[in-house]
């Protein structure tokens, strides 16, 4: 399988996986959205220097990851080029900051060592938390999600069908790339004289494709907004409500109590 397949079926199986955890669950999406939300914004907050307090964040991707039984590893599979980005990011730091913080034995950790150390943890924690959203809860139903918290309906549409026409696009190069390699048997990849045409035609059938999917959309009945809204749901207000509010508590404590620095002095 190639990466291509890899892609659309990993698509695939986040949709069925994320559909079915949704169904289950009494927490309403807005809910879900509101504490992820919540988590970003207290997370990205910490000083550039303030690893321990940062840490202390990892708790709600931990019980969440318990909860809804998802994998860390499997997730940093997935989402591996942009952990290797954040660390070509944050090693850029090492060259700017070279003031010497504290020493562990020989070594001396400079100001840039701790300020890439809590870039990375940064990003991490917030790719993470953006996965796990929508692991647990899908694409369609964050779309609801937004429309409940007062997003216009035009960017929640605009931003479902990206995510759903991702897939399509991923079909079509599958296809071209298929057909280009019936037509020159025993070459790697695609020849660098031939890349203008191959992107100049992926545009085409793309722009093909997309006007064939809005005019089936329209006989559908489509008047500019999804029906969202699903008969399936078993959303409890009250368990929603408790959810956000011991969540967005917890963030305070977190974010105002260094924990796991209190924890590492009692030993």
């Amino acid at each position: 399988m190639n990466r291509l397949q890899t892609a659309i079926a990993a698509l695939h199986e986040a949709d069925a996986l994320a559909d079915d955890r949704s169904r289950r669950s009494r927490v309403h999406p807005a809910a879900r959205l509101i504490v992820c939300m919540a988590f970003l914004l207290v997370t990205i907050s910490f000083p550039k220097y303030e690893l321990s307090g940062l840490l202390s964040m990892s708790l709600y991707l931990i019980v969440t990851a318990i909860w809804e039984e998802l994998s860390f590893w499997r997730g940093f599979c997935r989402l591996k080029y942009i952990f290797i980005t954040l660390v070509l990011i944050g090693g850029a730091n090492l060259f700017y900051d070279r003031d010497v913080v504290f020493c562990m034995g020989m070594l001396s950790v400079t100001g840039g060592m701790v300020w890439m150390a809590t870039l990375f943890v940064k990003g991490a924690l917030t790719v993470y938390a953006a996965y796990f959203l929508m692991m647990t809860t899908g694409i369609g139903r964050i779309c609801m999600a937004l429309r409940r918290v007062g997003v216009p309906g035009g960017a929640v549409t605009v931003l479902l069908l990206t995510y759903r026409y991702l897939i399509v696009l991923l079909k079509e190069t599958q296809r071209m790339m298929q057909a280009y390699t019936l037509r020159a048997a025993g070459q790697r990849g695609i020849h660098i004289r031939a890349w203008g045409s191959f992107a100049g035609m992926l545009l085409l059938r793309s722009m093909d494709r997309a006007q064939d999917v809005y005019d089936s959309m329209l006989l559908r009945g489509y008047d500019n907004e999804f029906p969202y809204e699903s008969s399936e749901d078993k959303s409890s207000f009250g368990i929603s409500f408790l959810y956000t509010v011991l969540w967005l508590a917890a963030f305070c404590l977190l974010r105002t109590v260094p924990l796991f620095r209190l924890v590492g002095g009692l030993f």
